[in-house]
C-alpha cells in the first residue's frame, strides 16, 4: 500500500477573500470571473481599495485545496510548495498541517513574501482572483520530494504552474518521476486564462498523456478550440485516459476510458464558487483511491463541491465533509 493517496504540487497562496460589488471590479479595472497575475503594488492597491471590507483568509492555491479536501474525506495527502519565512508563510504551513496534509516545508524557509490571492466574490457567487505569487513564483524541482512522490497512488498538479518556467519544469519532472514509478497522473486546467494564453505550456505539462484531467466547460472547450462540449470531449480523449468536465449546477461529464457518464448536479443556493472545482477534484480522487468506479466518485465529488459553494471560502470544516461522505458509505 502506498504511503500517500495523492502527492500534489502547486502554488502556496494565502487566500484573502472579500465580498464585493461588480462596480468594485470596474473601478479597479479587473476582469470578472478569472484569475489574473498582478505585482505586489497592484495587489496592495486592491487591498487598500477594499480596506473597509471584512475578509477571511485561509491556506489556498488550487492544488492545495484539492489535497486538503482529499485529506478531510480521510485520504492521505502530500503537498509540495514554496512559502517564505514571514507571518503568512508560517500561517500557511500551520493551516496546511491542521488540514492533515504532509509537506516539504520542514526546513528553513527563505526570505521574501509568501504568495497571496485576493479573491473577490460578487453577489452572483462568482469569484475573481488577483494573485501575487511572491516566492511561490520561484517554485522549482527543488521542492519535489521524490521519495514521497514515488510512494503515492496519484500525482496531481494544477494548470496555474504553467505561468512560471521553473514551476512548469518541476511539474514536467514530477510527471516523469511518477510515470517511471507507476504512479497515476492527474492535472487540472485550472482557469480559462491558462488555456487561452498558455496552451502550449499545458501541453508540455501533459506530455505524452495523463491518466486524468479536470476542467470546467470553458476550459475544456478552450483547450480543444471547440465551439461545443462534444468537440471538447473528443479532444480530451486524445490527451488523457479519463477526464471530468464540471458543469456547475448541471453536474459533470466523466469519461472513464470506455463510457461517458453524466453526473447529476445538486440544487443548492450558491454563495461562493471559490474552490468548487478543487473540492470536486479532491473528492473524485478520494473515491478512485478507495477503489470506487468513476460514477460513484463523480457523485461524491458533485455532492461535496455543491456543499462547498453554499458558504464562503475554499473549503468547509472536516465534519461537514465527513457528513457528505457518509451518504456514500
Amino acid at each position: 500500500m502506498a504511503r500517500y493517496h495523492v502527492y500534489g504540487i502547486g502554488n502556496a497562496l494565502v487566500d484573502m477573500e472579500y465580498e464585493v460589488d461588480p462596480k468594485d471590479l470596474e473601478t479597479l479595472g479587473i476582469d470578472k470571473g478569472v484569475m489574473t497575475l498582478v505585482d505586489e503594488a497592484k495587489q496592495l492597491e486592491i487591498m487598500l481599495h477594499l480596506a473597509c471590507h471584512h475578509h477571511e483568509r485561509a491556506s489556498g492555491g488550487s492544488a492545495a485545496n484539492t489535497v486538503i479536501g482529499l485529506s478531510q474525506l480521510g485520504g492521505r495527502g502530500y503537498y509540495s510548495c514554496k512559502v517564505a519565512d514571514d507571518e503568512l508563510g508560517h500561517f500557511y504551513m500551520r493551516d496546511l498541517r491542521e488540514g492533515g496534509v504532509d509537506t516539504n516545508h520542514h526546513t528553513q524557509k527563505e526570505q521574501g513574501h509568501t504568495g497571496r490571492c485576493v479573491v473577490l466574490v460578487t453577489p452572483d457567487g462568482d469569484r475573481t482572483m488577483c494573485t501575487f505569487l511572491g516566492v511561490s513564483g520561484n517554485l522549482s524541482a527543488d521542492e519535489l520530494v521524490e521519495e514521497a512522490l514515488r510512494d503515492s497512488d496519484w500525482f496531481y498538479t494544477e494548470g496555474y504552474l504553467v505561468t512560471s518556467p521553473a514551476a512548469r519544469a518541476a511539474s514536467v519532472a514530477a510527471h516523469a518521476i511518477a510515470t517511471s514509478a507507476g504512479v497515476r497522473t492527474a492535472l487540472s486546467l485550472s482557469d480559462p486564462n491558462m488555456v487561452t494564453y498558455f496552451k502550449d505550456g499545458l501541453l508540455e505539462m501533459i506530455g505524452p498523456g495523463v491518466d486524468l484531467i479536470f476542467a470546467n466547460e470553458s476550459e475544456a472547450m478552450g483547450m480543444a478550440g471547440a465551439a461545443d462540449l462534444d468537440g471538447a470531449v473528443a479532444y480530451l480523449k486524445t490527451i488523457s485516459r479519463a477526464f471530468a468536465i464540471t458543469r456547475g449546477a448541471q453536474g459533470a461529464l466523466v469519461w472513464d476510458g470506455q463510457a461517458l457518464i453524466e453526473i447529476a448536479g445538486n440544487k443548492v443556493e450558491v454563495v461562493d464558487t471559490v474552490g468548487a472545482g478543487d473540492m470536486f477534484a479532491g473528492a473524485f480522487l478520494y473515491g478512485l483511491t478507495q477503489g470506487w468506479d468513476h460514477r460513484r466518485a463523480g457523485d461524491l465529488a458533485s455532492a461535496a463541491s455543491a456543499r462547498l459553494v453554499t458558504t464562503l471560502g475554499p473549503r468547509i470544516p472536516r465534519d461537514e465533509t465527513q457528513a457528505v461522505l457518509k451518504a456514500f458509505a
